[in-house]
């Protein structure tokens, strides 16, 4: 299997360096950028479908997944101390949200802001599948500000501080769920790497956290992007290896995602340039048309 270019890892490894450092900013993202917060205010934890839908493509996904296997070395049980620690903060950074979130809610107009956070997942959607669409896309942080202000209720505004501890649970849940797939993801690691297509699970991670607004907008109640999900699991794995204990893992030379996207330049694919060994070759004592 290729290695992946995860373009949101890839941006984030830039910055941050370290796998494990790489690995707590893609988890914390979503409480940083306000997908979290914008995800809880629109309703997207109120019922178990919800919680499980957000943990494992808000806090999960392909992002943490090209993390663990293409960044994170040792065994199993090395890399999953430092996960535990990383999902340590993750569960208290969403239970500060989930707590905050009631009080800003009563400044917010529902319907208003429900919309712009079905926008905000669509974006994080196409950041998540191209880099390209990633560049053209705001960043969530400014869509949210945006939605703030769009959906404040200006003329019944009043500030009244609540908390729900019920909501509380459900964003620790949540954010347990995300933290399971990564300690999962560590765990079967030295058989996944080379059985996973990252970027094919990628893409279908994108698709499912796309549809993930119609359980937001409408009333539909049920799992789609927990199908779509598991389509895409079933279409990026490949059983045939999942079988073997691969210890080293040793992508491939040529990186299929960069090459599709520049026709192999960055790769040092020279297409000037052929190998005379592979032209066919024509006897010219044949009476025979090359063709044949």
């Amino acid at each position: 299997m290729s290695s992946s270019q995860h373009p949101v890892a890839l941006a984030l490894e830039r910055r941050v360096g370290g796998a494990t450092r790489l690995l707590a900013t893609v988890m914390l993202l979503p409480l940083l950028d306000g997908v979290f917060a914008a995800v809880v205010l629109a309703g997207g934890l109120a019922s178990v479908t919800g919680i499980i839908e957000v943990g494992l493509l808000v806090f999960g996904g392909s992002a943490t997944l090209a993390v663990i296997l293409a960044e994170m070395e040792g065994s199993p049980r090395e890399v999953v101390t430092p996960i535990l620690a990383v999902g340590a903060i993750v569960i208290i950074g969403s239970v500060v949200v989930a707590a905050l979130a009631p009080t800003i809610q009563t400044v917010l107009d529902p319907a208003v802001f429900e919309r712009f956070a079905a926008i905000i997942i669509l974006a994080i959607a196409g950041r998540t599948a191209s880099a390209k669409i990633g560049d053209w896309l705001p960043r969530p942080s400014m869509i949210l500000l945006i939605g703030f202000v769009a959906s404040v209720n200006a003329s019944g505004f009043s500030l009244v501080v609540q908390t729900d501890p019920e909501l509380m649970l459900r964003a620790a849940a949540a954010a347990g769920v995300g933290v399971a797939f990564a300690l999962a993801a560590a765990v079967g690691a030295p058989w996944l790497r080379n059985a996973v297509d990252i970027d094919r699970f990628r893409f279908g991670s994108a698709v499912a956290l796309g549809v993930l607004p119609i359980s937001i907008l409408t009333s539909v109640e049920a799992p789609v992007s927990l199908a779509v999900l598991a389509v895409t699991t079933l279409l990026s794995l490949d059983p045939q290896r999942a079988r073997e204990r691969d210890e080293h893992y040793e992508p491939d030379a040529v990186d299929v995602t960069a090459a599709f996207a520049d026709g192999g330049a960055s790769q040092g694919v020279d297409h000037d340039t052929t190998d005379a060994s592979s032209r066919p070759t024509v006897d010219d004592d044949d009476d025979r048309a090359p063709w044949l």
